[in-house]
């Protein structure tokens, strides 16, 4: 499937393919595991209306989760590493995704000023994990504050996505895959036009958190 991805990336620049292959290859994957998922709070979204998408983050199975359920077309932000894999990483950097290195900041702050200008010019909405890196347990760890960075230079809301059931089915670091329920969650969108300031960035931050712990679905 990457390889029919890098043609059509080559092909067509709107990403309108891309997209409708990247929710079979999302909902294919969960379905040859066995995931089942249980999906909330997509009346919030707008079809066709723009948004930065911030998830918490545990499993790898997180990320073909929120891409097989997301309605709009939506990017994602991926680390340098993975463009280095053949075939898959080239598809990757030829999509419709923002590359970000994190061992540069100036490079990862040009890369946040990418995703501004693709959401701006194509109408493409961003999925960030806001965490950073998966967390070892279902425990929501610290946000960073890219994400909402971001959203102040855009001005688009923000839904907070509470993804719980994951990790129970690929914990990080583990390669064993155990059947079971993913539950996805799309919050009410949380406007961010009064984003002027890094304060108002890290106090948007903790309620955006906040938010995505509240909507998980307890043990």
């Amino acid at each position: 499937m990457s390889l029919v991805a890098l043609f059509i990336n080559l092909i067509d620049r709107s990403f309108g393919l891309y997209f409708w292959l990247s929710r079979k290859f999302a909902r294919g994957s969960l379905f040859i595991a066995g995931a089942k998922l249980n999906i909330t709070g997509v009346e919030n979204i707008e079809k066709g209306k723009v948004y930065v998408y911030v998830s918490n983050h545990s499993s790898m199975f997180d990320i073909p989760v929120i891409m097989g359920t997301v309605p709009n077309k939506a990017s994602i932000v991926f680390k340098k590493e993975l463009s280095r894999i053949p075939v898959f990483g080239w598809q990757l950097v030829t999509g419709p995704y923002i590359m970000i290195d994190r061992t540069h900041p100036e490079k990862a702050m040009r890369s946040i000023e990418k995703g501004k200008k693709m959401m701006e010019e194509k109408r493409i909405s961003v999925i960030l994990f806001a965490e950073g890196t998966r967390s070892k347990t279902d425990e929501v760890q610290p946000f960073k504050r890219g994400a909402f960075y971001l959203a102040s230079k855009v001005k688009f809301p923000i839904i907070p996505v509470s993804i719980s059931g994951a990790s129970s089915l690929l914990p990080k670091g583990s390669l064993a895959l155990q059947k079971g329920t993913i539950n996805i969650h799309f919050g009410e969108a949380i406007d961010t036009s009064h984003l002027h300031s890094k304060k108002d960035e890290i106090e948007l931050m903790e309620i955006v958190r906040n938010t995505v712990i509240k909507n998980m679905v307890k043990k």
